[in-house]
């Protein structure tokens, strides 16, 4: 097995979309280029999500345009999508930018059922039945697509989760065709003891198999760093076999869907922390560490000076 490990930075995106401080296109423009001279192998640079439900991002096809004008060579470009017309404006904006710059979509789903309801207004079932419209589109359009599941160790609604009922939202994930499971860790409950059994359940459910046909691995995991474990989290997937991974730049974002009594759940691991993490273990990523500190603190700037104008607004 490879001892190379991918690393996908999701600040654009997962990062930004609940700042409450307009920020503007261009610095998140900045902050993409940024991460992609760092050498990380994909950035999520927005979602299509409606702008009444995410006002932050709803410059995706502007952002889009401005990355058109000089896409790197070899970093993947993935966007959220929720549903048909959510890809119907991604796939819009990525023909007017000359149909290469979105590599790959992400659709997402949960484990939990009441997570579900309150982030989508459906149930699992239905939202997957959503995504059958946006996988034939992207594969139109060749593109990869990415499942991301919600809360796949604890809900803050539910409790604990069982490995098995994440494996069960995985298969039907896989059954319409999606290429990538992407494990959400939402509000960070997840430790080595806990990751251990989900990730043997995922690897059946795979069959073993680490790559898609694009060549890119077929699981992905995505963890909150809210107790301080998930560096722990990243050993012990990389232990397992797991070689992919989403990291934050500055260790931004946070979901406004697994908030309980108000509070947000704390940050994605940072990208910084996740490579350091990754290559103190004895495994390679393609990641320049100084660039990759560089793009965390813009990323950190840009978030400070939106928060402070929102302040004094």
């Amino acid at each position: 097995m490879t001892d190379l490990v991918r690393i996908t930075d999701v600040a654009p995106r997962d990062g930004l979309q609940n700042e409450p401080g307009v920020i503007a296109t261009a610095d998140k423009a900045a902050l993409v280029r940024l991460l992609a001279a760092s050498g990380v192998d994909e950035v999520e640079v927005t979602s299509f999500v409606s702008p009444k439900w995410v006002p932050q991002l709803g410059d995706a096809e502007a952002l889009l345009n401005l990355l058109a004008e000089a896409k790197p060579e070899g970093v993947c470009y993935s966007v959220l999508v929720p549903n048909e017309k959510g890809m119907a404006r991604a796939m819009a904006a990525d023909e007017r930018a000359g149909g290469s710059l979105i590599d790959k979509v992400a659709v997402f789903t949960a484990a939990s059922e009441t997570f579900s309801e309150k982030n989508t207004n459906a149930t699992v079932a239905e939202t997957i039945e959503r995504f059958g419209p946006v996988v034939e589109s992207a594969g139109r359009h060749n593109k990869q697509v990415r499942g991301y599941i919600s809360c796949v160790v604890r809900c803050p609604y539910e409790g604990d989760i069982e490995p098995r009922r994440v494996g069960e939202v995985a298969r039907m994930l896989l059954d319409i065709g999606v290429d990538e499971i992407d494990l959400g860790d939402t509000i960070g409950a997840a430790t080595p003891e806990t990751i251990e059994p989900l990730l043997f359940e995922l690897i059946e459910v795979l069959d073993g198999r680490p790559t898609n046909t694009f060549g890119d691995p077929t699981l992905t995991l995505h963890l909150h760093d809210t107790f301080g474990r998930a560096a722990d989290c990243v050993r012990e997937a990389l232990a397992l076999g797991v070689r992919s991974f989403d990291g934050s730049a500055g260790g931004l974002g946070g979901c406004p869907f697994a908030s309980v009594d108000g509070e947000r759940a704390p940050a994605n691991i940072s990208t910084s922390l996740l490579v350091r993490t990754i290559e103190d273990a004895g495994y390679r990523t393609n990641v320049n560490r100084a660039k990759l500190a560089h793009a965390g603190a813009f990323a950190e700037r840009i978030v400070m000076a939106a928060r402070l104008s929102e302040g004094s607004a």
